[in-house]
C-alpha cells in the first residue's frame, strides 16, 4: 500500500530526480527538446534543497512511497502566484514515475496535499498545466475545473498552460475520500 509523508531534506535528490525524469518523459512530445534541455538534475537539486530547508510562504511537499518504501513521487504547493483567478491555493509540482502512473498513486498524492492545505487554512486551489499535456484528464477526474489558459516561456519556447481549479477544497477531498 502506497503511503504519503512530508517531505525531508534528505529526499532532496530523490525529488529532484523524479521532477527530471517526470519532466522529460512527461513533456518529450509537448516541449522542444532544446527547451527541455534546459532542466537538469543540478538546478532541480539545488530547487528542491531550498524548498526543503526552508520553505517559503508555508510551501508544503509530501512525497509517495511504494510498497517497499521507495519515494516515487512527490507534490508541493502553497499560496497561489498570480492573485489573479480568486483561489487561495496552488499545486505548484506534481510528478509521478512513469511506472506509477495510472495505478491511484496520483490520487493519493493529491488527496493528501489537499487535505494539509485545508488544514493550513486554504479554500480553493489551482494547479497549472500544459494545454496539450494528456495528464490534464487527471484534473478533470478529479473535479477540477478549466480556469484560464496563458502563454509560458519555457527556455527559448512560447507554451499555453491551462489552469484547473477547485473552487471548494472540499469538492476535491471528498472526490478522493
Amino acid at each position: 500500500m502506497p503511503e504519503v509523508r512530508e517531505a525531508r531534506f534528505e529526499d532532496a535528490e530523490t525529488i529532484a530526480n523524479i521532477h527530471l525524469c517526470s519532466w522529460k518523459s512527461t513533456y518529450k512530445d509537448l516541449i522542444d527538446e532544446r527547451d527541455l534541455g534546459n532542466i537538469t538534475l543540478e538546478n532541480r537539486m539545488a530547487l528542491w534543497e531550498t524548498v526543503l530547508r526552508k520553505p517559503v510562504n508555508g510551501q508544503i511537499a509530501l512525497v509517495i512511497e511504494n510498497e517497499e518504501k521507495e519515494v516515487v513521487g512527490f507534490v508541493s504547493g502553497g499560496k497561489e502566484r498570480t492573485k489573479s483567478y480568486n483561489y487561495d491555493g496552488e499545486v505548484y509540482a506534481i510528478y509521478l514515475l512513469d511506472e506509477f502512473q495510472g495505478k491511484g498513486y496520483g490520487r493519493k498524492l493529491l488527496e493528501s496535499f489537499s487535505k494539509k492545505m485545508k488544514e493550513a487554512g486554504y479554500q480553493s486551489l489551482l494547479v497549472w498545466v500544459l494545454t496539450n499535456n494528456p495528464s490534464s484528464q487527471f484534473y478533470s477526474k478529479m473535479g477540477a475545473h478549466p480556469v484560464e489558459a496563458e502563454k509560458v516561456t519555457i527556455g527559448q519556447g512560447t507554451y499555453e498552460e491551462t489552469a484547473y481549479g477547485w473552487k471548494n477544497i472540499d469538492q476535491l477531498t471528498q472526490t478522493t475520500s
